[in-house]
């Protein structure tokens, strides 16, 4: 599948993730969570060997673990990935989770420093948090 084009400025950070079950992982995001499929690549027995996911202007990579590359490899090791996604509407998006059986870990929430959140738990373990936050970033001075 070719990429579709994005009217978004490209995200200068990606978290990528591997799954056992990429294609499972692909519809909980789109459905669940409203990420937009970018990209998906399979090899020739069909595993997802990269897909990119767009939310706003941000993009999570993801493919299937078992691939043998160095990426695969050096993922294989260590515990879930933990990824922050701001939305608009907590509530909403929080609504759309729990009517596709996302699992919970805890409902919307005003934190004290004003934003509104909610995290639940993909397939495979990974921690997916969805708020109202924006980081800000600032360029570092020019010397």
């Amino acid at each position: 599948m070719a990429p579709k084009p994005t009217a978004t400025p490209t995200p200068s950070i990606c978290p990528s993730i591997l799954y056992q079950d990429a294609k499972g992982a692909i519809r909980q995001l789109t459905e669940a969570f409203g990420f937009i499929e970018h990209a998906v690549y399979e090899d020739g027995e069909g595993r997802v060997v990269h897909a990119e996911l767009s939310h706003g202007n941000g993009m999570v990579m993801l493919g299937s673990r078992g691939t043998g590359g160095k990426f695969d490899e050096l993922m294989a090791v260590g515990g879930p990935t933990g990824v922050f996604v701001h939305v608009d509407d907590v509530d909403a998006h929080y609504a759309q989770a729990v009517e596709h059986r996302a699992d919970v870990m805890s409902s919307p929430t005003d934190r004290e420093y004003g934003a509104r959140d909610y995290l639940v738990r993909d397939r495979e373990g990974n921690v997916w948090s969805f708020g109202s936050y924006r980081p800000g970033v600032t360029e570092p001075a020019a010397d």
